[in-house]
């Protein structure tokens, strides 16, 4: 398009033509900046909402040793992840995220098929993990609701305080999505201060500290019997489970690009700082809380349910506990709200390819507020159905987690196979790798088939109807699915990008600068 007799472009102007190259109008208002962006993948990989929610499952799979060096060990994989996302990121910047970059990377008789795979995955993680964090935080509310009264939390008590934390986040997603940057600021800072903050007072306070010895050479076993029944080796994979839930969600940057500025670079350098920063933060917050233990066995047994509240009330008092939860809850609810605002802009754009039952209802943005409503909400309720299995399961957190860890991780090891596979025709963004492109995709897609495995693996020995990890039932669900209604339905009607396969099919290459003719037809489609 000719710029001749105007000013310079401006950076938003770019990114609305590199969307319209792409085949999409400007329809989300675009005024994140990278530390906004950033922001929003750092907040729902909240180190202090994964790693206090699994604390109890890590203490009893594995144990501290299992928790930290499991934390490094998936942490560097995860980085590899992540890079290996954000170079497909800087090439394909838009709110689909994996399941437009899946068509968009595949051969186009193939695309279809893909995207629709993809997109169904992503949205079964999007789903899971908003249910684990909002779950989680509606836990720790029903704990420190136990303080100072003779509240007793029954599964009934915490399905209410679960439906409530999700209304208010759906409603901040409704109506607050102009504040939704402001918030992003403070979740970042609440995020670094407090996890700071809690670790320096838990350790200034404990009685006593555990020696290095426990909390890098402790093995545990509290499976019922898995390590003399399998290994410890079994208890160990699956053990990764409480790091790799935590280090989950940073394609929200992805799904965030046609809302922030200079999105090509923006978005894949949040993905990447994303996932380092939480990594050494995470770590930070691990050792602090395992050092600080009093007791191993009145930790995990706790009164209160949650190991972390123990040591908070062991180290610091019930007053100062009260302060540390607050400081934990507020994290929690920060990441549940922007994990809502990452499932609903997927389900959005998903909709708006015509991938969702019920697309023309999803696939609409508010005008008033700039806001995908109604998938707002869709994900809101989605995510409350998921919860309810914990009515009746003793490990139906942990399973929310596997499925939630699952669906998001295949969902981004299709598009960086398929980046491999077809690298001939990839178009490299401003981000890219260079020599490590080729290596860091190929350990990223064998790491997340060995996750994938592990996590459906029974987590409690005997597996009986309250122990079954039924992640394997979730993702069989969506498998069974999404490859039925394809082959049965979708297959005749289902494109895809619509907009990008059309255009393509005119003859206009939508992913290079066009004749301004060439632009104003992809942008008619």
């Amino acid at each position: 398009m000719s710029n001749e007799g105007k000013g310079p472009i401006s950076t938003m102007e770019k990114d609305e033509a590199e969307l319209a190259k792409m085949g999409y109008k400007q329809e989300l208002k675009r005024e994140l900046g990278l530390m906004q962006n950033f922001g929003v993948s750092f907040s729902i990989i909240s180190v202090i909402t994964g790693i206090p929610s699994l604390f109890l499952y890590g203490l009893n799979t594995g144990g501290p040793s299992v928790m930290v060096y499991g934390w490094i060990i998936v942490s560097f994989f995860t980085l590899l992840v992540g890079m290996a996302m954000a170079e497909v990121c800087s090439a394909h910047p838009t709110s689909g995220g994996p399941y437009f970059w899946a068509a968009m990377l595949s051969k186009p008789k193939d695309a279809p098929l893909t995207s629709w795979i993809t997109g169904w995955f992503n949205l079964l993680g999007q789903v899971a993990v908003t249910t684990g964090i909002s779950f989680a935080c509606a836990s720790f509310i029903s704990t420190l609701a136990t303080f100072r009264t003779g509240f007793v939390p029954t599964a009934n008590t915490q399905i209410g305080v679960y439906a409530a934390v999700l209304f208010s986040q759906g409603m901040i997603n409704t109506f607050g999505v102009r504040v939704l940057h402001y918030l992003n600021n403070i979740s970042v800072w609440w995020h670094a201060i407090g996890t700071f903050s809690l670790v320096v007072a838990i350790l200034a306070k404990a009685p006593t500290h555990q020696s290095g010895h426990f909390v890098f050479q402790t093995f545990i076993d509290g499976t019922g019997g898995w390590a003399e029944r399998a290994s410890p080796a079994y208890v160990a994979v699956t053990g990764i489970l409480m790091a790799q839930y935590t280090l989950t969600g940073f394609d929200a940057s992805a799904h965030m690009t046609e809302e922030t500025t200079n999105a090509a670079m923006s978005g894949s350098i949040g993905i990447i700082m994303a996932i380092g920063v939480s990594a050494v933060l995470g770590l930070y917050l691990l050792l602090g809380l395992l050092f600080s233990i009093q007791n191993l066995d009145d930790t995990i047994n706790t009164a209160t349910g949650e190991p972390v509240a123990q040591i908070f009330l062991d180290c610091v008092g019930e007053d100062g506990a009260i302060v540390l939860m607050i400081i934990v809850i507020g994290a929690m609810y920060f990441c549940g709200t922007f994990s809502v605002t990452s499932n609903s802009r997927m389900m959005y754009a998903f909709a708006r390819d015509g991938g969702l039952p019920g697309s023309k209802f999803f696939a609409y943005v508010n005008t008033r507020w700039k806001s995908p409503i109604r998938t707002v909400w869709l994900a809101c309720t989605l995510s409350f159905i998921l919860g309810l299995p914990s009515l009746g399961s003793a490990v139906a957190f942990s399973a929310a987690t596997s499925i939630a860890t699952i669906g998001l991780y295949i969902s981004y090891a299709i598009p960086i196979a398929l980046r491999v596979i077809y690298h001939a025709d990839f178009t490299r963004g401003p981000f890219h790798l260079g020599a490590f492109s080729f290596p860091v995709a190929i350990t990223a897609v064998i790491w997340i088939a060995f996750i994938s495995i592990v996590f459906i693996l029974p987590q409690e020995n005997p597996v009986d109807s309250q122990t079954l990890n039924y992640a394997i039932v979730a993702v069989g669900i969506v498998v069974t699915y999404s490859v039925g209604y394809w082959l049965i339905s979708a297959r005749r009607w289902f494109a895809g990008p619509v907009k990008q396969i059309a255009a393509e099919e005119m003859g206009i290459n939508v992913m290079q600068p066009g004749s301004a003719d060439s632009e104003k037809q992809a942008e008619d489609l």
